[in-house]
């Protein structure tokens, strides 16, 4: 188990849900991933991200789903892409990764709490 941490730390972080628009190959990452273009609506609007997900999605399946985003980490440079939110997943019992999103359509934006 990690250290505790108070409401208020975990009130620092910005998890919204967001709906990938787009979705392309990353071949120049170090590890297997999928570049995604997610809009969050509003006035965070669309964020592009990089994710290692490619054990369980394909840049078909992924365009319209909704996930789970860190939304105020600061963007992070992968290779030639410039990653401005951290899509959230979970490993399975393989260490493939699976998307956190809600089990039903929210709007865009929405903030978990």
């Amino acid at each position: 188990m990690m250290a505790e941490i108070s409401f208020d730390d975990f009130m620092k972080v910005d998890i919204r849900v967001g709906r990938i628009t787009r979705a392309e190959p990353f071949p120049q990452a170090r590890k297997p991933a999928i570049k995604l273009w997610v809009d969050f609506g509003g006035t965070l609007g669309e964020k592009k991200s990089s994710a290692q997900i490619t054990d369980h999605y394909d840049v078909e399946s992924l365009v319209g789903r909704q996930v789970m985003a860190v939304v105020n980490f600061p963007p992070r440079q992968i290779g030639p892409m410039r990653s401005e939110v951290l899509v959230l997943g979970v490993s399975d019992a393989k260490g493939g990764i699976v998307l956190l999103a809600p089990d039903q359509e929210v709007p865009v934006g929405a903030r978990m709490h």
